[in-house]
């Protein structure tokens, strides 16, 4: 696995290209550790920066799936984020400049396990299928209040979910652990299809279907596909009817898919992660979405939050049923009701173009592939939507008093929901003594491709046929170049490498 995380780069308040600003980033990145391809500087964990339409670009090296894997590729990322934010600093004393990122995008990039042979099972069609299950959990782990969609693309050999920058490392761990968990284990399905969905029993709000990714080939859930924002509803609201007939709330949606994938998770989690993971789904630890506004750290990313620190928006301690605000919160710039109004246009195109879409099927057009609709009961396919304890579902029964009926559904519901309490699933607990706390990483090793990779950059030469050779920069993501006295190259993969400890001089 990987990950990159884009930023937008703000020098003196004003926002700036990069690539016509400096050119390239050893413009401001002074240190001799090779390069990525061609100019694209080698940083110190091995992971690499580059400048990518717009904005700065900090991708991990590869990450072997091991338990703990998602939380050593978010070190790996904060510790890159550091550093270059370090020297983005020391480029602003140079220069009597005010550097700072902007937190942008994440893309977590999973290793796909092609199957010859094997018709249907592509890494276009599992994207599709994950563009189903993946968005709302991903929402409300890793998610902010402005946060407006999720993506999902092949990528040949791998999957890439594709979501905003999320500014606390552990949320960041959380939602690496619950991407990886679920595209690999939805990746062991016998079939990719739709109908997957429904032989696995998991939860799909009615009426929801990808869009096309606004990059590349791939599927993208905007807040507008669905009829109220997902990052801007309650999370405890049971607002969001599934296909199954049940009306189920954000955090109750996300914490059935989850469980359904739970052991995929325990075998790529570290336990801390796996904790905060259900105790985020669990509503015992805050989730972004929980907070009033987006976190002002998104605007100062390296900054604001670094590795083995806790977001300051999230250390609030549960109190009347709410995350108590801290003292120390900063909030983004600009108006919420600004962000609200902008997204409320885009629903409303957005319901445009699905009137014009009705009216091109209703002269002829073809019907595009989605889901079926969800079997009957006695059709044989799927389990009966409320199971007996203890059948698979994850709290057995629903726990609502009554049904919600149209309170769920009432556009009123988010601001009387003191007054109608059976419209929420309250999870939030008071602990006077709870304290959030940053990812211990203790007993966290490096990865065998970290090793490699710390190697590489450690000013070491490595003995290859007896001569010594000096790695000058990666080509690609899997092979490593070396020079030796005379001049000559040689290329040797990542894997080559891991058996060649004893030959580092």
């Amino acid at each position: 696995m990987g990950i990159e995380a884009e930023f937008e780069v703000f020098v003196d308040g004003e926002r700036v290209m990069p690539e016509q600003y400096w050119g390239e980033p050893g413009a401001f990145i002074v240190l001799p550790l090779g390069t990525h391809g061609a100019t694209n500087p080698q940083l110190p964990t091995g992971g690499s920066v580059y400048f990518d339409q717009g904005v700065i670009e900090v991708v991990t090296p590869v990450i072997e799936l091991d338990p703990g894997c998602s939380a050593r590729a978010v070190r790996n990322l904060w510790e890159q984020i550091g550093f270059v934010r370090g020297e983005m600093t020391r480029w602003g004393a140079r220069t009597s400049h005010e550097g700072r990122l902007g937190g942008f995008s994440t893309h977590y990039n999973v290793a796909f396990d092609a199957v010859a042979g094997e018709a249907g099972r592509t890494a276009e069609a599992l994207a599709r299928l994950l563009a189903y299950i993946l968005p709302l959990p991903v929402a409300l782990l890793g998610g902010n209040r402005r946060s407006t969609g999720v993506g999902v693309r092949p990528r040949g050999n791998r999957i890439e979910v594709t979501f905003d920058f999320t500014p606390d490392p552990a949320l960041m761990i959380a939602t690496a652990t619950l991407i990886v968990g679920i595209v690999r284990g939805a990746m062991a399905w016998p079939s990719y299809g739709l109908e997957a969905l429904d032989a696995h029993s998991i939860p799909v709000v009615e009426g929801v279907a990808p869009g096309k990714h606004s990059s590349r080939r791939g599927w993208l859930v905007k807040d507008f596909h669905f009829e109220r924002s997902p990052f801007t509803t309650n999370v405890d609201a049971r607002a969001w009817p599934t296909r199954d007939g049940r009306r189920l709330s954000l955090r109750a949606l996300s914490r059935e898919i989850a469980w359904r994938f739970r052991h995929s998770i325990r075998r790529y989690a570290d336990p801390f992660s796996f904790r905060l993971l259900f105790a985020v789904l669990e509503g015992q630890s805050p989730s972004l979405l929980e907070l009033p506004d987006r976190p002002g750290a998104y605007d100062d990313a390296g900054r604001a939050c670094r590795w083995g620190e806790v977001l300051p928006e999230l250390r609030g301690r549960p109190v009347g049923g709410r995350w108590e605000v801290s003292p120390d919160a900063r909030w983004s710039a600009g108006a919420f009701g600004e962000h609200v109004a902008t997204r409320d246009r885009e629903r409303g195109l957005h319901a445009r173009r699905m009137e014009r879409e009705a009216r091109r099927l209703a002269r002829g057009g073809s019907t595009p592939p989605g889901l079926a609709p969800f079997p009957t009961a006695g059709a044989g396919a799927v389990a009966d939507a409320s199971p007996a304890p203890g059948t698979g579902q994850y709290r057995g029964q629903d726990r609502r008093l009554e049904s919600p009926g149209t309170w769920a559904g009432d556009e009123d519901a988010e601001t009387e929901r003191r007054i109608r309490p059976r419209v929420l699933e309250r999870r939030i607990r008071d602990h006077p003594g709870r304290t959030t706390v940053p990812f211990n990483d203790r007993y966290l090793t490096r990865s065998s491709y970290e090793q490699v990779f710390l190697r590489l950059v450690s000013g070491g030469r490595l003995r290859i046929d007896g001569q010594p050779h000096a790695p000058i920069g990666m080509r690609g993501w899997y092979h490593a170049a070396f020079r030796d006295e005379a001049g000559g190259e040689r290329l040797l993969s990542i894997d080559d490498l891991l058996d060649r400890e004893g030959d580092w001089e």
